[in-house]
């Protein structure tokens, strides 16, 4: 996402109100986004986990959400949403034994279109974060353009790219590289490892949604100030 893309959140959602056809993405834009200098205190946050089927959004299927409102003080546990979903193509076997969500499971799922209102509403008017931005955007954005002719767009925080900004990127981790030493892990169970958060069994879409929440207010807390505008960390 280009700077000034990333600067104008609000102008887009106002031009995409104007033009999306589909009522439930018309009411999402319609809520809005934060302003980009809005300090993070003052920001509402909803952490999105999926599973899907597999890595690649032009193909693979969503079949799990998780997600969490949050700020920078509490996560609202009360109001945490999950669901399963049922894919229009057959899973992998590689991605069951990595989800352990089954066929049988899924038999009676919805499909996505079913629940999208609900999806829209849970995170319009907040800022989603994500640990690893290319699923959570990249899978709904195709998984709406094969339902209904059109995709979505929205700003994020994405807690994997905080952590390779501070280990993966500058002199230190060149030297590093140099002396053949691996580069740190930025998975979400080693980046929560280094702010000495708890344990958490990976790979539900919820339990992901709420381990990413606490991995960010962790990161704010570490490396900026409350009242850092949004901006500085939405992409």
């Amino acid at each position: 996402m280009t700077d000034s893309i990333a600067e104008n959140w609000s102008e887009l959602f106002r031009e995409q109100a104007l033009t999306t056809q589909d009522e439930r993405l018309r009411v999402f834009y319609e809520q809005g986004t934060v302003a980009a200098d809005s300090p993070l205190s003052d920001v509402p946050f909803v952490a999105l986990d999926f599973e899907t089927t597999g890595l690649d959004a032009g193909s693979d299927e969503i079949i799990s959400i998780g997600l969490v409102p949050f700020d920078l003080n509490r996560i609202r546990l009360r109001d945490a949403r999950h669901w399963l979903l049922k894919p229009r193509r057959a899973m992998k076997e590689e991605s069951i034994v990595i989800h352990g969500i089954t066929h049988t499971e899924l038999s009676d799922a919805p499909d996505l279109n079913r629940i999208l209102g609900q999806v829209l509403e849970a995170i319009a008017g907040r800022i989603v974060v994500v640990h690893y931005r290319y699923i959570e955007r990249e899978f709904l954005d195709a998984a709406l353009k094969r339902r209904l002719g059109e995709g979505i767009r929205f700003p994020v925080v994405d807690t994997m790219a905080q952590e390779a900004m501070l280990h993966r990127q500058g002199i230190g981790s060149l030297l590093k590289r140099l002396v053949g030493r691996k580069p740190e892990s930025i998975r979400l169970s080693d980046s929560r490892n280094r702010y000495n958060l708890p344990h958490y069994g990976q790979h539900h879409a919820l339990t992901d949604a709420i381990a990413t929440a606490e991995l960010l207010q962790a990161q704010i807390h570490h490396r900026y100030s409350e009242s850092t505008p949004i901006s500085d960390i939405w992409i």
